[in-house]
């Protein structure tokens, strides 16, 4: 790694109306190392990136690029000179093959050449892929190789990553930090966005970390520890943070749903399982297990076509998303740009629809009701916003949960599905959202919460169930021990057809 800076940003301040963005921000990038930009939601990261590459215009302060001054003006601009970005959600074209998806927009190459320039290309990624297929064949590791192709091959001084690893599995990750160290060795300056800890520490040299839209610190990897650096980045002390426990549940809690031998072709295989008033009941297992097709099952929307559904002792037919909402059933899913915002839609806006919903187009909420319910959530979930009219689209990744969180709370559900509720949001985000679920279950709310992270589902669950190939593996009962981890990856990987003793 060079000592040569090749990205200086010194001073740099930001003002959106209302709140102070960013406030006297530096940061450098060295030729051919891996620099970590960390920091909660709402720190500044996004809103420092989109001043380097030309989104947002800087108010103050100035940007040197191999010692010269630059402004960029847009993100074409900042590509021209150098500066490229792969995003976590992947803006590439998945009609268009892997070869015309690299090279679009570049009018000199011809199908033949391009063919066999992208294949090379590809090679020194470490895949070894026909580049004539659509990019919807590809994996989303691919399409994320690709995505980086693409802006490497643009001459990129700098290639900054946000997020990249979110949908990856470990191969994967491991796949591309042996790319991002292949692109260190040619010289290239990557800035690596991610709330992975452990992987900032596996391919990162320094970081530079953000509070509130002001510098904390950049320190190098070796100089400080896990626990420092989370409490560097939330400011406050990791223990009081992750101080959190499963609800005690009531000794006479009845049921609240029972499942039995619910299935669908291609998604779950029969299964069965039962959740008690105020129970969190923890989904565990890798992707593609059959986690969030259960779930998705249980609200409508994918019908099982075996089984029987019972809410609180009775049974109800579950067709389609509404028959849920109707029968106290809410849903935050997976992928929250795609399923769950409306990003042009106000706050306000987003969280009344469910609510709208329950009650009926035929009578709509008043703007009055709307305003209220919107002011008591924003508050009661610590919303960071000026006012409920902002565009959901414009927060953070983890005020934009807080709001999904917030429709469905103000439907008052009996039964709460959460998929995946803290992926790619920051460490107090997290911890935020564990302690509403835990909330919500004592008083009296079922909560079934899914994540790939087996720490928090220990860390919050009254009981754990293991999937694996669209099947229960396994069925964990809490309080959980030092030893509960490895049980669990034990039953993922060696599989059961125990049912709820297996595990036990």
């Amino acid at each position: 790694m060079s000592e040569k800076c090749i990205l200086e940003m010194k001073g740099i301040e930001i003002e959106f109306p209302g709140v102070k963005a960013l406030d006297g921000v530096d940061f450098s990038l060295r030729a051919g190392e891996v620099h970590a930009l960390l920091g909660e939601n709402g720190a500044g990261k996004s809103t420092l990136i989109k001043c380097l590459t030309g989104v947002h215009h800087k108010d103050a302060g100035t940007i040197l690029l191999d010692g010269r001054e630059i402004t960029p003006v847009s993100p074409q601009h900042a590509i021209e000179m150098g500066i490229s970005t792969v995003f976590q959600e992947i803006n590439l074209c998945p009609n268009l093959t892997v070869a015309e998806n690299i090279f679009v927009g570049r009018k000199e190459f011809k199908h033949r050449i391009i063919n066999k320039r992208a294949a090379e290309l590809m090679k020194r990624f470490h895949l070894d892929i026909d580049v004539t297929r659509p990019l919807s064949y590809y994996s989303t590791a691919v399409q994320q190789m690709v995505s980086i192709a693409r802006a490497v091959d643009i001459q990129a001084k700098i290639l900054i990553l946000d997020e990249p690893t979110s949908s990856l599995d470990e191969n994967e990750v491991q796949l591309l930090f042996s790319v991002m160290r292949d692109l260190k060795k040619d010289g290239i300056g990557i800035i690596f966005i991610t709330h992975f800890l452990d992987q900032i520490y596996a391919i990162s040299d320094r970081m530079t970390i953000l509070r509130n839209g002001r510098l904390v610190g950049c320190f190098d990897v070796k100089e400080i520890g896990k626990l420092d650096l989370v409490t560097k980045m939330i400011g406050k002390d990791m223990d009081v943070i992750f101080n959190l426990h499963p609800t005690q549940m009531k000794e006479n809690a009845g049921k609240m749903l029972t499942a039995e031998h619910i299935g669908a072709p291609g998604a779950v295989r029969e299964i069965s399982l039962e959740i008690k008033e105020g129970e969190l009941v923890g989904f565990a297992g890798l992707l593609g297990s059959g986690r969030t097709e259960t779930a998705q099952m249980i609200f409508g929307a994918n019908r099982p076509t075996q089984g029987t559904i019972t809410m609180k002792g009775k049974t109800v037919e579950i067709k389609k998303p509404f028959d849920a909402i109707m029968n106290g059933i809410a849903f935050c899913p997976e992928d929250r740009k795609r399923d769950g915002i409306i990003g042009d839609l106000s706050i306000r806006e987003n969280i009344m629809l469910a609510v709208q919903a329950k009650r009926g187009f035929m009578h709509p909420l008043s703007r009055q009701e709307q305003n209220e319910l919107a002011d008591k959530y924003i508050k009661a979930l610590s919303i960071a916003t000026p006012d409920a009219e902002k565009k959901i689209g414009e927060l953070s990744g983890g005020n934009q949960q807080k709001v999904i969180l917030a429709r469905w709370m103000a439907t008052q559900p009996d039964l709460l599905i959460l998929d995946e509720p803290t992926r790619g949001i920051d460490v107090g985000a997290k911890a935020e959202i564990q302690r509403l679920m835990l909330e919500m279950c004592e008083d009296g709310v079922s909560v079934i919460f899914i994540s790939s992270e087996l720490e928090e589902v220990i860390r919050c669950s009254n009981r754990i169930i293991i999937m694996r190939d669209g099947a229960k593996a396994g069925e964990l009962e809490g309080p959980f021990d030092a030893d509960t981890q490895n049980r669990i990856l034990q039953i993922i990987a060696e599989g059961s057809t125990g049912g709820e003793e297996a595990g036990k």
